[in-house]
């Protein structure tokens, strides 16, 4: 018997399109932002360096809007140090 695996989308898409039908997953930032591991997602957390996340449970999501916010206030900081 055979299983048949459900091909997950991509996180960069739910920031490209409006508001998304379901919230990021760190593994979701760690893609987007081809980052190394997890860990430094957590990382940023503990350190309340990265984008706001909150918990569902004993997991932890972003809202794609504040990603976007977060990328767009990253930005700014950049360009005002240059």
């Amino acid at each position: 018997m055979s299983r048949t695996r459900f091909a997950q989308s991509d996180p960069r898409a739910a920031l490209r399109d409006g508001l998304p039908d379901r919230y990021l997953t760190p593994e979701d930032l760690v893609t987007l932002f081809g980052l190394e591991s997890v860990e430094t997602v957590y990382t940023w957390r503990k350190k309340r360096t990265g984008p706001p996340g909150f918990r569902v449970g004993k997991h932890i999501r972003y809202d794609p809007a504040d990603i976007r916010a977060w990328v767009t206030q990253q930005t700014a900081i950049e360009a005002e140090a240059a």
